[in-house]
């Protein structure tokens, strides 16, 4: 379980340097440059989902709660949901209009539903962190930034553009989902 929580204490912190901590940011970037602390953080995000992967499959089924009838389902929908705002979250859409987060949104979603299907402990963990994460980040991106200015409406072919790009990701997420989780869906 320890490693799974080092994964995800890193993950958080590294994603809270830009949005609480700006100044300590400003001074890394200054004495180091800004490629080498992008490298940096992306290196520092890549060790923190290797730690939450062999922290998930080190950790025993030990179960928090029984998954409720047709909860399954659900999440499947939810899941797909939350890719289709985290794709709309990288080019403009319709949906920016109405949700300033999309990409957060989303992972609030996908955390959401896994809750809903899964009571293992390392479950309830892992996506529990990833809500609070989420909702933390939004907050402080919130305060940050200020009132938030909505953009245009876009042509309606962009949403069905994120949608069509949406669906074979779910689908490859789906299939690899056993290879890093140890848990087949299909």
């Amino acid at each position: 379980m320890s490693l799974l929580l080092v994964g995800i204490l890193l993950w958080t912190l590294v994603h809270f340097i830009p949005v609480f901590a700006s100044k300590f940011r400003g001074k890394i970037t200054e004495k180091i440059g800004l490629g080498p602390y992008k490298g940096l953080l992306a290196l520092s995000l890549i060790g923190a989902i290797a730690l939450m992967v062999i922290g998930w499959r080190a950790y025993p089924e030990i179960y928090y709660y029984p998954q409720a009838e047709g909860m399954r389902e659900v999440s499947f929908i939810l899941v797909f949901v939350g890719i289709i705002l985290f794709v709309a979250s990288g080019v403009k859409t319709n949906l920016k209009r109405y949700l300033r987060h999309p990409q957060l949104t989303g992972v609030m979603i996908w955390a959401f539903a896994h809750l809903l299907s899964n009571g293992e402990a390392r479950a309830v963990i892992l996506f529990s962190g990833f809500f609070i994460w989420a909702l933390v980040m939004k907050m402080g991106i919130n305060k940050r930034d200020g009132v938030w200015e909505k953009p245009q409406a876009v042509s309606v072919m962009l949403d069905i553009k994120v949608l069509i790009a949406a669906v074979p990701l779910y689908a490859l997420l789906t299939y690899l989902h056993q290879y890093f989780t140890g848990i087949a869906l299909v």
